[in-house]
C-alpha cells in the first residue's frame, strides 16, 4: 500500500506541478492520468503487490488520459454541428486526446487588432455553439483568449482575457448558464507559431473554445 501511496502522489506532483507550463488539452490529459495511475495502482497492489502496483499505476494512467472525460453522442453530434457552421470560416473544430470538443477561432473570425469586441462574422458561429450547449447541459466551457507578442504583457494579458469575457457573454445571452463557462486570458505566453512575421501573428491572436463531458463519478 504505501508503494501505491507513493505512485499516486508522483502522479498527482507531475500532474499539478506542470500545469503552469501545459496548454489546456495537456492539462486535462495529465490530471486524468493521474487519478487513472493511482486507481491503477490500487487495484495492482492488490493483485500483485509491489510489481502488480507498478503495471497497474503505468495501464491506469495511460487509461486515465481519456476518461476523465466522455466523448458523448451529444459531443459527437455538436461536433458535426460545428464543422457544418464553421465550414470554410477557418474555425478548426477538433476532438482533444482528452475527450473535449476544441473550437479554435482565428483572430480574422473573432476579434479585430486590440479590441475585445465580437466581430459580426463570429456571432453565427456562437448562436449555433450555443444552440447545441443548451442541448447539453451537463457539458462545461472553458474559453481561453490568446494574443501575439506586440505590445507589453500589461495589455495583453487584459485584452486575451477581456476577449475570453466577451465570448462567455456572449453565449450567455444565447441562453448558456453563466456558471458553465470558465474563462482565462494566456497574454501572449501560448504561441502556436513564432511570432515574426503579420501572418503568424494572426494565428497567434486566437480564442479557444473547449466542451467537456465529465465521465460519471461512481
Amino acid at each position: 500500500m504505501k508503494t501505491q501511496i507513493g505512485i499516486t502522489t508522483l502522479a498527482l506532483t507531475f500532474a499539478l506541478g506542470g500545469c503552469a507550463s501545459m496548454t489546456e488539452t495537456q492539462k486535462g490529459t495529465a490530471k486524468g492520468a493521474a487519478v487513472g495511475a493511482g486507481a491503477g495502482a490500487v487495484v495492482g497492489a492488490v493483485a500483485g503487490g509491489k510489481k502488480g502496483a507498478v503495471i497497474g499505476a503505468v495501464a491506469g494512467g495511460a487509461v486515465g488520459g481519456v476518461v476523465g472525460n466522455v466523448w458523448s453522442k451529444r459531443l459527437e453530434e455538436q461536433k458535426r454541428q460545428m464543422e457544418e457552421a464553421a465550414a470554410g470560416t477557418g474555425v478548426a473544430v477538433t476532438q482533444t486526446p482528452d475527450n473535449r470538443l476544441k473550437l479554435d477561432i482565428p483572430s480574422d473570425v473573432s476579434f479585430d487588432i486590440n479590441r475585445a469586441d465580437i466581430k459580426p462574422n463570429f456571432r453565427p458561429i456562437l448562436d449555433t455553439f450555443a444552440k447545441g450547449l443548451v442541448e447539453n447541459p451537463n457539458a462545461t466551457v472553458t474559453v481561453i483568449g490568446h494574443t501575439d507578442s506586440s505590445g507589453s504583457d500589461a495589455i495583453n494579458n487584459p485584452l486575451s482575457l477581456n476577449r475570453a469575457a466577451s465570448t462567455r457573454d456572449y453565449l450567455v445571452t444565447r441562453g448558456v448558464a453563466f456558471n458553465r463557462i470558465g474563462i482565462d486570458g494566456r497574454g501572449s505566453r501560448e504561441p502556436l507559431v513564432a511570432n515574426d512575421t503579420a501572418a503568424n501573428k494572426a494565428k497567434n491572436r486566437r480564442v479557444e473554445i473547449f466542451v467537456a463531458e465529465p465521465a460519471p463519478q461512481n
